[in-house]
C-alpha cells in the first residue's frame, strides 16, 4: 500500500467536504478505514493519520502565507 497516494487521498476527501474534517477530528482511525475501505493495522494508520495533519497544517500555513504576500506584496 503507498502511504502517501492514501494520505492525499485523504486530504482531498478533507479539502472536499467540511464534514469529514469533522469526523477526522473526532475520530480519525474510523475516518481513515472507511475512506480507504480497508482494516488497516495501528502502525500503517498512524502513518496515514500524522501524514494528513501534517499535510493540512502545511496547506494552512501555505494560505496564511499567500494572504500576507497579497497583503505586503
Amino acid at each position: 500500500m503507498d502511504i502517501k497516494e492514501q494520505i492525499n487521498k485523504v486530504v482531498e476527501e478533507i479539502s472536499k467536504n467540511p464534514n469529514i474534517k469533522e469526523q477526522f477530528e473526532k475520530e480519525p482511525v474510523k475516518l481513515i478505514e472507511k475512506l480507504i475501505g480497508v482494516d488497516l493495522p495501528d502502525e500503517i494508520v498512524t502513518k496515514i493519520i500524522d501524514g494528513v495533519k501534517a499535510k493540512l497544517t502545511l496547506d494552512g500555513v501555505s494560505k496564511v502565507a499567500d494572504t500576507f504576500k497579497g497583503i505586503f506584496g
